[in-house]
C-alpha cells in the first residue's frame, strides 16, 4: 500500500467514528447525550461514605483507624454504603463507585482541584480546559438556544476552557431563585426593542474587522443576546416544579440539582453543581480537627438530593441519556488526627458515576481493609476522565488544538472498558 492510499484510508476511517474515536472502537463509546457533575468541594471521605470499612473510634484515648459510621448494604449483592447513604442504596443498580481513583497531589487544595477537573498538573505555559469546556465544546449544547455549560456555584480558573477559549467557557450562578447575573432585561426593555438594539449591535460589529479575538468576543456576545430574556430565564423557576418534587431533592443543595434536571431537559449538555457552597456544616468536607462532628449533615443531604435526581430523571426516561459524575479533590486517610477528624489522602478515593447509560455494577475496584491503597482495579485519575470521556461519546485520544499545537483530551488515559457497551 502507498503512502498515498494509507493516508486516503485512514482519513476515512476516523471520518466514521464519532467524536475522534481512534484508540476506542466506536462499539466502545457510550451514548449519553447530558453529564451532570456534583462537586464535593473539600475532599469527601470514601472510608465514611461509599467505601466503609471497620469501624473506628475517633473519641478513645487511644484512637483506632476505621469508619465513623455503620455499613448497610444495597440493591446490589456485596456492595455496601455508610448507614447516611440509605435513600441511594436502592438506586445502587444503575450507579458504580470507582473506589480506586488516586492521583499524587495529596496536600493542597487547589492543585488537586485543578486536576480533577482538568487531568493535568498546572503548567507554567498552559492552562488546560476543564472536562466540562472540553465536552460543551466537542459536542456542544444538545440545544442551539441553550449555553453548553453551566456551572452552579462559584466561577473559578479550573472549571474554565483554558486554551479553548470564551466559546468554551461556562455561564454561571450561585442563586437558584434568581438565576444567571446579568440575564435579565432591565424593565421597560420588551421583544421589539431589544430587537431593535440588538440590529444596532450587529452593524457596529460588522464594519469591527475579523480579528480572531474581536470574532470571539463577536460569538459571545451574540450568545448572550439570544440568551437575554424570559425564554431562557423561566428555566430557573423552580417554582414551576410541584411542591412533592421540590421536596424530594431536599434543601438548597436538592435544589440545585432540581435546576440541573431542569437545565439539561431545557438542552444544556454539562452542568456543574457544587455542594456545600454555605457550609451547613461549619467546615464543608474538609474534616480536621472537630470537622467530622457534622459531616453526616453532608452527607444525608448529598443522599437526599441524589437520590432525589435519580428517581426524578429516570421517571422522565433521562436517567440513560444524562451521566451524573459525583467528584471531590482527594479522599480522607482512616487515621485520625488528635482532634478526632481527618486529614489528606490521594492515594485511594471514590468518585461516582451513575446513569449515562453504562454497564453500572454498584462498585469498580477494591481498597486494602482500611481504604489507603487500590488492591484491584486501581483507577489513575487520567483514567476516571477517559471513561467520562468515552461515556459522552468522545474518544479520549482525541486531540484538540492549542494554536498550532494538538493536545490530546486525557494525558494518556484509558477508559474502563468493562463499564462501556
Amino acid at each position: 500500500m502507498n503512502r498515498r492510499r494509507f493516508l486516503a484510508q485512514s482519513a476515512a476511517l476516523g471520518a466514521s467514528l464519532p467524536f475522534g474515536a481512534g484508540a476506542i472502537a466506536a462499539s466502545k463509546l457510550g451514548k449519553a447525550e447530558h453529564c451532570i457533575f456534583v462537586w464535593l468541594g473539600g475532599g469527601m471521605g470514601q472510608i465514611d461514605t461509599f467505601d466503609p470499612k471497620r469501624l473506628g473510634n475517633n473519641r478513645a484515648s487511644t484512637k483506632l483507624a476505621g469508619s465513623l459510621y455503620k455499613s448497610i448494604d444495597t440493591a446490589v449483592p456485596g456492595v455496601q454504603l455508610c448507614e447516611h447513604l440509605g435513600k441511594l442504596a436502592p438506586h445502587m443498580e444503575q450507579v458504580t463507585v470507582m473506589r480506586t481513583v488516586n492521583h499524587q497531589v495529596i496536600d493542597e487544595h487547589a492543585f488537586a482541584t485543578n486536576i480533577v477537573h482538568t487531568g493535568r498538573m498546572i503548567s507554567g505555559n498552559t492552562v488546560y480546559p476543564s472536562v466540562g469546556s472540553i465536552i460543551s465544546h466537542v459536542r456542544g449544547p444538545v440545544d442551539p438556544d441553550m449555553p453548553p455549560y453551566i456551572l452552579i456555584g462559584y466561577p473559578n480558573v479550573s472549571r474554565g476552557p483554558g486554551f479553548l477559549g470564551a466559546k468554551a467557557g461556562y455561564v454561571y450562578l450561585t442563586d437558584t431563585q434568581s438565576g444567571p447575573a446579568g440575564f435579565t432585561r432591565p424593565h421597560g426593555v420588551d421583544e421589539q426593542r431589544a430587537a431593535r438594539r440588538e440590529a444596532l449591535l450587529a452593524s457596529v460589529r460588522s464594519g469591527a474587522g475579523k480579528a480572531a479575538n474581536l470574532g470571539e468576543y463577536s460569538l459571545t456576545q451574540e450568545q448572550a443576546m439570544r440568551l437575554s430574556g424570559p425564554r431562557f430565564m423561566r428555566h430557573f423557576n423552580l417554582q414551576e416544579e410541584s411542591g412533592s418534587l421540590r421536596q424530594s431533592y431536599g434543601g438548597e443543595f436538592g435544589q440545585r440539582c432540581l435546576l440541573a434536571r431542569r437545565l439539561i431537559e431545557a438542552g444544556v449538555r454539562f452542568v456543574e453543581v457544587s455542594h456545600n457552597l454555605n457550609f451547613i456544616n461549619g467546615t464543608g468536607w474538609d474534616i480536621h480537627n472537630e470537622g467530622y462532628e457534622n459531616q453526616h449533615v453532608l452527607i444525608q443531604e448529598l443522599d437526599l438530593a441524589l437520590s432525589g435526581l435519580m428517581a426524578d430523571l429516570k421517571a422522565r426516561k433521562l436517567l440513560d441519556k444524562t451521566l451524573i459524575v459525583v467528584g471531590t479533590e482527594f479522599g480522607r486517610p482512616p487515621e485520625f488526627d488528635g482532634r478526632g477528624g481527618r486529614g489528606h489522602q490521594g492515594t485511594a478515593f471514590s468518585m461516582v458515576l451513575a446513569g449515562g447509560g453504562l454497564k453500572h455494577c454498584g462498585a469498580y475496584g477494591v481498597t486494602d481493609e482500611l481504604a489507603k491503597k487500590p488492591v484491584e482495579n486501581p483507577v489513575p485519575l487520567v483514567d476516571f476522565h477517559a471513561t467520562i470521556h468515552a461515556a459522552m461519546g468522545i474518544s479520549p485520544s482525541m486531540e484538540l488544538m492549542d494554536g498550532t499545537r494538538p493536545v490530546p483530551i486525557t494525558d494518556g488515559g484509558k477508559a474502563v472498558s468493562a463499564l462501556l457497551g
